[in-house]
């Protein structure tokens, strides 16, 4: 059984809030057909731990709440955010920073897509193009930036990791 740590639970409830903070703050960008969500980039995080699976997908929730699509977001939306996450993680032996980026490129793009078809009656591949572009600048282009010059800094890999030797951590070299 694993342990729960303070660390754990800190850095867990510090991810959450980040991505709250950057989507709310950003709301304008965030939220809509064409979306560029920030704080999606903090996804390639599930690359180093399990945790940031659950609160990336709990900050998505709460994100997600003041979504102008309504409460069926927090559904929908993190919905695509937990299977992102979950494949980031589950694969991250077999994927470089690069490829991990486009889980949350396909699943947002499909997922978030439809939804905003049904509930907004917005044009189906519209959506689904609107919402792939804004998560390919964000999660492919600005979180791949991103991890790769905090890669460089082991302070900041100890605190992001669970486990500063992993191959994840230097597969990003």
């Amino acid at each position: 059984m694993e342990s729960i740590s303070t660390r754990r639970i800190t850095r867990s409830g510090l991810t959450a809030a980040l991505y709250v903070a950057l989507t709310l703050s950003l709301s304008s960008l965030s939220y809509g057909s064409i979306q560029f969500r920030i704080a999606e980039a903090m996804l390639l995080l599930c690359l180093f731990s399990k945790d940031h699976i659950y609160s990336l997908t709990f900050g998505c929730f709460i994100a997600n709440i003041f979504s102008s699509v309504g409460f069926i977001d927090t559904v929908v939306g993190t919905s695509a955010t937990l299977l992102s996450a979950m494949c980031i993680y589950g694969l991250r032996e077999k994927l470089n920073l690069l490829t991990a980026s486009l889980f949350p490129v396909v699943f947002n793009a499909v997922i978030i897509g439809i939804e905003l078809k049904l509930v907004l009656k917005l044009p189906l591949l519209t959506s689904m193009a609107g919402v792939a572009i804004g998560e390919l600048v964000c999660v492919t282009v600005i979180g791949s930036i991103l991890f790769k010059v905090l890669s460089t800094n082991k302070q900041i890999m100890r605190i992001l990791s669970d486990d500063i030797d992993n191959k994840s951590v230097q597969r990003l070299n």
